[in-house]
């Protein structure tokens, strides 16, 4: 027993060493003081996109165990090759992340042109742009205004990009508008 675990040991330091030649940042968690299901919460919560399981079973096949933590994914490689899987792995998970992340912000924008849709959106507790004049009293007035309705709004940034302002209107800029919390 006592070989077996060496030997899962040893080929857990073996793959983060080439990993970190590699130029991958990569930790062992060798400790046997915790069940892994406490071990793999820990490190998702640390926030790895990535983990790397070897066991008995593992070894007898000369292969690893990958686990995603964007979408739980789990697959068997091959420890030969496993350096170039684990960039490509990691390249995808950072794009998919990415993609949620904006697919997820997209969604909870929306733009808004007149007081009634602003503060709905704010009820809804979503990301408002909008056209702002830029001055601070108008800024703390919607503050005031919106505070017991459906909770306080407040600039949050104006975007590089900005979109024409609708005629008629006294704004200078568009704004992201947020809730205060």
């Amino acid at each position: 027993m006592r070989s077996l675990r060496c030997r899962c040991s040893k080929a857990c330091s073996d793959v983060k060493d080439a990993l970190r030649k590699a130029g991958v940042r990569a930790e062992e968690d060798l400790s046997d003081n915790y069940t892994p299901k406490w071990k793999y919460t820990q490190w998702e919560m640390r926030g790895v996109p990535l983990r790397i399981e070897i066991g008995p079973r593992d070894l007898a096949k000369d292969q690893v165990r990958t686990v995603r933590r964007d979408n739980g994914v789990k697959a068997d490689v091959p420890r030969v090759g496993l350096i170039e899987h684990v960039k490509e792995l990691l390249e995808k998970i950072q794009r998919n992340m990415f993609d949620v992340a904006k697919q997820k912000r997209d969604a909870a924008c929306v733009i808004v042109k007149t007081w009634d849709e602003f503060v709905e959106a704010l009820g809804q507790k979503k990301l408002i742009l909008a056209p702002w004049c830029d001055e601070k009293e108008v800024e703390m007035d919607v503050k005031r205004r919106t505070k017991d309705e459906v909770g306080a709004a407040k600039t949050l940034f104006s975007p590089f990009d900005q979109p024409e302002i609708p005629e008629g209107k006294l704004a200078k800029k568009w704004t992201y508008w947020g809730k205060s919390y």
